[in-house]
């Protein structure tokens, strides 16, 4: 298993979650967990995932969630297990 980090924040909207969802699946990106809030309308979500099964590039993967943020209006973030849990201790 290759565990993966996404981030996604941005102003609350309709879609947003079925739209990274999608997208994930069309990846074959597998979602272990999922957390989302709303505060004060600023939409908050954290997605831990199984990278592994993926059809495409960690690389590509990140670069089209970062490109598929920009086009709903959130900041998307992919980042590797290991890298989020080094820099949560600096």
């Amino acid at each position: 298993m290759s565990k993966s980090i996404i981030t996604v924040v941005g102003r609350d909207q309709v879609g947003i979650i079925a739209k990274v969802c999608t997208y994930l699946a069309e990846s074959g990106v597998n979602i272990l967990d999922i957390s989302q809030t709303i505060v004060d309308g600023f939409f908050n979500m954290m997605m831990i995932t199984d990278t592994s099964g993926a059809n495409k590039e960690f690389l590509v993967l990140s670069d089209e969630l970062e490109a598929l943020g920009k086009k709903i209006g959130v900041l998307i973030k992919l980042q590797r297990e290991d890298i989020f849990n080094k820099m949560q201790r600096i």
